[in-house]
């Protein structure tokens, strides 16, 4: 891909050759050059548990009653207990990272722009689509700028929450 130049030894930290950094990477993941606009995933399923909820909770210290009062939740609009927006997202994570696309090859989680449209409840089984909307080599080589597009879906179908990962890719070395 024109710009991307081999990774710089600074880039890789302590190691300083491609072969510590190649005993890292999965057999599935992904170098800046290896991702093409359009390309698509679908990540396994993983159903939301009351486990979920409670350790994101103490996690956090969110201990809203929408989350965490049954008796209060059925009197709102949901009429049962909401799965914490951010802990789906955190949840989101962890399903792509089942892929193996960025093992070993993702430098930095840029940013997100990020939307909640539908509640998860406790029972929900989610996934996550994911495809690849721009790729840029950055100014300083040895790596480029991933932009995805990702949906959380629920067992139905239903968009839970969407929106854009901004992740950085090193480069493959002499590519």
């Amino acid at each position: 891909m024109a710009g991307c130049m081999p990774a710089s030894p600074l880039l890789l930290g302590r190691f300083t050759r491609m072969t510590d950094i190649a005993n890292l990477v999965g057999p599935n993941a992904k170098f800046f050059e290896d991702f093409t606009v359009g390309e698509e995933w679908v990540t396994p399923r993983r159903t939301i548990t009351e486990a979920d909820l409670l350790m994101f909770s103490g996690l956090t210290g969110d201990f809203n009653p929408i989350h965490t009062d049954e008796e209060f939740a059925k009197t709102t609009a949901f009429g049962t207990r909401i799965f914490h927006g951010p802990a789906a997202f955190a949840v989101a994570t962890g399903l792509e990272s089942r892929l193996g696309i960025k093992e070993g090859t993702a430098i930095a989680f840029l940013g997100m722009d990020w939307n909640l449209k539908a509640p998860i409840m406790i029972g929900d089984t989610i996934h996550v689509f994911q495809r690849v909307e721009s790729v840029r080599p950055t100014s300083k080589g040895g790596r480029g700028i991933v932009v995805f597009w990702v949906e959380i879906r629920k067992q139905d179908g239903t968009v839970c929450q969407d929106g854009e990962w901004k992740v950085m890719f090193s480069c493959r070395d002499g590519n």
